[in-house]
């Protein structure tokens, strides 16, 4: 915004041509001062050249941003090395709303550590009145409502599925409990979190619930479903996704193999190992685990059955040949997500209840699948087109 701008805007507000002059006022200021951030990230004017210029401009991402004087949809820049989160953003996240709200109710329920008292005092809780925490509680229980209630796109290509452990305290006790997170591309190849949910065991019945739940928000068909071979998970994914392809996790599959060889030969044979997943085809994966059996068949005896057993599984993703492999034949995109969970997570310990938990991580994947949203594809949308042509046709041949 120019200076030009900034005045003309300045008079129009004094002579009172704005329905809501305090909100126009906040909205333009929070505009300059991003323009403000901007220019110092780039190291120059936007528009100007400038040969020790640090950074580029990456166009914007809508934004909203709730303020007393109402909901601002903000323009944030965007910039081609680093990321951007305006400074008056980062004091009041949602995800640090939820984070003071759980330290609170930890406070309340006898819970705190030195840990706790520490983050507490950074956050500055003790400026903040028992009335402002109820409102707190209440906005964000509203947001959590709102993303397990939202609507789903009908057709989605691949979903990931993972499970992180957290220690949540259940009434007198602190319960070890799954928290089940789902990640999913839309067919513009958009990555989105469309749910996270604590199960207090994971079993057939608990994941056909929870897949349910998808279906009953709008979720019908999903080509390919990317997790770890638990039975319970297994089971229900063959019963709520029927005619979906299961990809048993190349990453946790290897795993598993590992698991039955002596450390001193790991390195060798986990690098041998990998080599059959990162064959061009179909037909070179199969040829190098006949091979690789045969060698080490009389050595490692489990190491083979296991490979044997799951191998099919674990190569499914060769069916989905326009799709870059690696996106696909793994669930590490979400153990990224998950690694950030952990991080936020570790910070607590442990949750006061289950609420706290899923206000604290709802909020994070909300912004999570906001700055992504708004990104780059993470697959194409003119490769799902084409693989989706694909995948029609050897239905019909079938």
């Amino acid at each position: 915004m120019t200076q030009e701008q900034i005045i003309r805007n300045c008079e129009n507000l004094l002579e009172g041509n704005s329905q809501d002059p305090l909100y126009q006022m906040l909205f333009m200021m929070m505009n300059m001062l991003m323009e403000m951030e901007a220019n110092k990230i780039t190291g120059s004017e936007k528009g100007e050249h400038n040969s020790e210029r640090t950074d580029y401009r990456s166009g914007y991402r809508p934004r909203r941003f709730d303020t007393r004087l109402g909901t601002m949809n903000l323009q944030v820049p965007k910039f081609r090395n680093n990321g951007y989160v305006p400074f008056f953003m980062q004091d009041r996240q949602r995800s640090e709303e939820a984070l003071i709200s759980m330290v609170v109710e930890a406070y309340t329920n006898g819970v705190s550590t030195r840990k706790i008292k520490h983050l507490a005092e950074s956050l500055g809780i003790e400026s903040i009145t028992p009335g402002e925490v109820s409102q707190m509680n209440k906005s964000l229980d509203e947001m959590v409502k709102e993303f397990h209630e939202q609507k789903l796109e009908k057709e989605m290509p691949v979903i990931w599925i993972d499970a992180v452990y957290e220690k949540i305290r259940v009434g007198k006790h602190v319960k070890s409990m799954a928290v089940m997170i789902v990640k999913a591309i839309n067919m513009d190849g958009k990555p989105t979190i469309i749910a996270i949910e604590a199960m207090e065991n994971e079993s057939e019945a608990t994941y056909t619930e929870f897949f349910n739940k998808l279906k009953a928000r709008g979720l019908e068909k999903v080509w390919l479903c990317v997790s770890d071979a638990h039975p319970g998970l297994q089971a229900a994914i063959r019963k709520c996704w029927t005619g979906s392809v299961w990809q048993r996790c190349k990453v946790h599959f290897m795993r598993n193999i590992m698991a039955t060889v002596p450390k001193k030969q790991k390195e060798n044979f986990g690098a041998e190992l990998k080599k059959i997943w990162q064959a061009e085809t179909r037909e070179d994966a199969i040829k190098l685990k006949d091979a690789f059996i045969e060698k080490y068949a009389d050595k490692y005896e489990k190491a083979v059955e296991c490979l044997e057993e799951g191998f099919e599984d674990s190569i499914q993703f060769y069916g989905f040949s326009k799709i870059d492999s690696r996106k696909i034949s793994s669930t590490n995109t979400l153990e990224r997500l998950n690694k950030e969970v952990r991080r936020r997570s570790r910070a607590v310990g442990i949750f006061p209840s289950t609420e706290s938990y899923l206000r604290l991580m709802t909020a994070s994947l909300i912004e999570y699948s906001e700055d992504h949203l708004t990104g780059a594809s993470y697959i194409s949308a003119e490769t799902l087109r084409e693989q989706k042509i694909d995948l029609e046709k050897e239905q019909k041949a079938a």
